[in-house]
């Protein structure tokens, strides 16, 4: 009977371990270079590496629904003026 109890014991710290994880939602996984026009762009957000997930991106959400990955601001100028640009609009509306 102890033997029962303390396996669900046990049972229960492991799922409590699980749940209690930080596990990444979304990251993407590779990214592209290639430009697309602004007009198409309903969001965006900046994915940092190491803070859950493996590499940096700019994340963008098209006015579709649609997850683009590109390259993070700092690696290409056109990312950062894209950027620039989605921030000011976002401030204008």
């Amino acid at each position: 009977m102890a033997s029962r109890v303390a396996a669900l014991l046990l049972l229960g710290v492991i799922c409590v371990s699980f749940t209690a994880a930080e596990v990444p939602i979304d990251c993407c996984l590779e990214t592209s270079s290639n430009r697309f026009p602004l007009q198409i762009v309903a969001s965006h957000s900046i994915q940092e590496a190491g803070k859950g997930c493996d590499i940096g991106a700019t994340v963008i959400i098209t006015k579709v629904g649609r997850i683009l990955c590109i390259s993070h601001p700092s690696e290409l100028s056109w990312v950062q003026n894209y950027i620039k640009y989605l921030n000011r609009q976002k401030k204008q509306a």
